[in-house]
């Protein structure tokens, strides 16, 4: 067994040794330092050297070999006794670390030991069998199935990949992007400042007092004054795989309000002075996709799920609340057919409730139950269904088509029961039936029947009225896109839709509407000159994506859209500022300045097509950046 005492004494051996040797030359050294000119043997004479010095005979024998071996020499007269000091306080450091050392040496080796006998204890606890022989192939098959398991959580945790992302984030997505924009909105004269009712300002506030004892105009939108505004559009997104074929998605954005056609931001809105932006819930819906992906089932609030190549129907930041299902199959060699369903809320009142209708003139309660009388619920509804085709004649060649009907359940206005109104606060039974939110240039009727009232409404000259849609809305809309490619990496891209509203009942709009009216000839009072037919062609040249520097692409097309081919409430919100009963031309295009970042410039031009005259340009310059 190795002595660590032992070793500290060979830690000792180097010193001693050249000690011993020096010791052994001692006698010529000592002649030679009595008489440095002699060169022969001899004694010394101790009395030719009275200062010599000497080793004190009281000095006891040491343990340590080293130092008595020092303190001969000193007695001898081969060191002097200063130096004897130095070597002696060198040999007892050199001591004293070797001991240490051997010390912290044995502790350890005892706790390992204790270690060693604990996990033996721990690993065969009583009863167990010892097996004194293992077989190498076993000990092989051992080690591959601990190397396989250990590989396997690594792989899955990542930990063994310094700065991989761990399974689960690997699984998330993040996306987004910014857009600054300028925008100028010029109006040329002979806009009629009184024909663009603002009906959804009254629809979301008090009612109008729409008599002829009113000398103020209703709420209306800007005709005449030339604005610039800069604004703001910042989108953040994240999808998440969820397996076997589910993912789930969120995106925030901003927004001067919850619009569902704008995520802009108007700078030095909400209240100015640099105060901060509203976040709103832009989409947050989970998926369903089959592992070929010809099928996908969308539930939440999502992208619009119908194929749209123009935003004549449907703006294309539109989200869509509610489920859809959508269905593809490629038949031959680049033929896919399509399909798209679904159901969307558009409104939910109160389950079986509303406002208590005693401050409307009615009964407070109801004769028969005693109950309070409430408005019944008057739910809206998207109901749609599209059917295509893609065909891709060849490499330089791609056409697509579909036809899609549309069906706004309960959207329509209805006139009240005769109630009374006194004061804006009263309330009529159909008050639910008008839209919360629309753009401009549909068609609406009054929707309270007022009783006339001596005291209360001077005899009816007093008319809090609220607005409602005047038209049942079905639209079908047809949709087409041609692709030539054979000028890559330049592309040349016609697309259009063409839509007619089907419930459209002119008879009815002529006996309800209250605006959309034209200026007659002969003097009489005006009539209903709307419509229900639009149409939108566009010519797309160069990269059909933006994606890299130096990609680019130019379009120029033509708009038609009377007044009540659809709901103006979900078209784009840009061309003559938004809404329905518009015409004119548009030109833009865009450039790439870097990877995902790019500039964008368009001019829109419109005019009314029916109502009072109405007429705006528009710039519009962008910065875009996404990521």
């Amino acid at each position: 067994m190795f002595d660590m005492n032992s070793h500290a004494r060979w830690r000792e051996l180097p010193l001693a040794v050249s000690l011993c040797a020096l010791l052994g030359a001692a006698p010529a050294f000592a002649q030679n330092a009595a008489d440095p000119g002699s060169v022969s043997a001899g004694k010394s004479d101790k009395k030719s050297d009275p200062k010599k010095p000497s080793l004190s005979q009281a000095i006891p024998t040491s343990p340590n070999a080293t130092i008595n071996l020092i303190n001969l020499m000193v007695k001898r007269g081969m060191l002097k006794e200063e130096d004897a000091q130095a070597l002696i306080k060198q040999a007892d450091d050199e001591a004293y670390v070797s001991r240490q050392a051997a010390k912290d040496a044995s502790a350890k080796a005892d706790e390992a030991a204790k270690a060693a006998t604990a996990a033996a204890a721990a690993a065969n606890p009583p009863g167990t069998r010892h097996v004194t022989y293992v077989p190498e192939i076993v000990k092989r098959q051992l080690r591959e199935e601990i190397k396989q398991e250990v590989m396997a959580k690594a792989e899955k945790e990542n930990w063994a990949s310094p700065g991989a992302y761990p399974e689960w984030a690997q699984r998330i997505h993040f996306y987004g992007d910014i857009r600054a924009r300028y925008q100028g909105s010029f109006f040329p004269s002979g806009n009629d400042p009184t024909g663009a009712t603002n009906f959804s300002a009254i629809n979301n506030g008090s009612p109008f007092d729409d008599g002829p004892t009113n000398p103020y105009f209703a709420p209306s939108f800007d005709t005449s004054q030339n604005r610039e505004q800069f604004r703001l559009r910042a989108r953040l997104g994240m999808d998440a795989d969820l397996s076997n074929g589910f993912t789930a998605g969120l995106r925030i954005a901003t927004g001067d309000s919850n619009s569902p056609v704008s995520t802009n931001q108007t700078f030095g809105n909400n209240g100015g002075d640099f105060s901060k932006y509203e976040l709103w819930l832009d989409r947050g819906f989970v998926k369903y996709q089959s592992f070929n992906e010809d099928f996908a089932l969308s539930v939440g609030r999502f992208d619009n799920p119908f194929w749209s190549p123009t935003d004549l129907v449907w703006y294309k930041e539109l989200g869509f609340d509610g489920f859809a299902v959508q269905a593809k199959r490629e038949m031959f060699e680049g033929f896919t057919p399509f399909a798209v369903g679904g159901a969307f809320p558009i409104y939910n009142t109160d389950l079986n409730a509303g406002i208590n209708l005693g401050s409307a003139g009615a009964s407070p309660t109801d004769p028969t139950t005693g109950a309070p009388t409430k408005f019944e619920s008057n739910d809206k509804w998207l109901f749609g269904g599209q059917a295509g085709f893609g065909y891709k004649i060849n490499p330089e060649y791609a056409v697509r088509f579909a036809v899609a009907y549309y069906d706004f359940d309960n959207v329509q206005g209805h006139l009240s029961d005769p109630c009374t109104v006194s004061s804006a606060s009263d309330v009529c039974d159909t008050d639910l039936n008008r839209p919360l939110f629309s753009q401009k240039g549909n068609t609406y009727m009054t929707l309270r029947n007022i009783i006339p009232d001596p005291v209360g409404n001077n005899n009816g000259a007093i008319q809090y009225q609220y607005f409602g849609l005047a038209s049942q809305y079905r639209p079908l809309v047809v949709s087409g896109q041609v692709d030539l490619s054979q000028f890559q990496p330049a592309h040349i891209v016609f697309d259009g839709d063409y839509v007619v509203n089907t419930a459209f009942d002119r008879n009815l709009m002529i006996q309800t509407a209250v605006n959309n009216k034209g200026p007659s000839v002969d003097g009489s009072p005006s009539v209903f000159n709307g419509g229900n037919q639009g149409w939108l062609g566009r010519v797309t040249v160069g990269n059909t994506e933006i994606k890299h520097l130096g990609d680019w692409n130019v379009h120029v097309g033509y708009k038609y859209l009377e007044s009540d081919a659809t709901i103006d409430a979900f078209v784009d919100s840009d061309f003559g500022l938004g809404g329905t009963n518009l015409k004119g031309y548009f030109l833009g295009g865009n450039y790439g300045l870097s990877d995902n970042v790019w500039m964008t410039a368009r001019w829109m031009s419109a005019t009314n097509v029916a109502g009072s005259p109405y007429a705006v340009d528009v710039l519009q310059v962008d910065l875009n950046a996404k990521f």
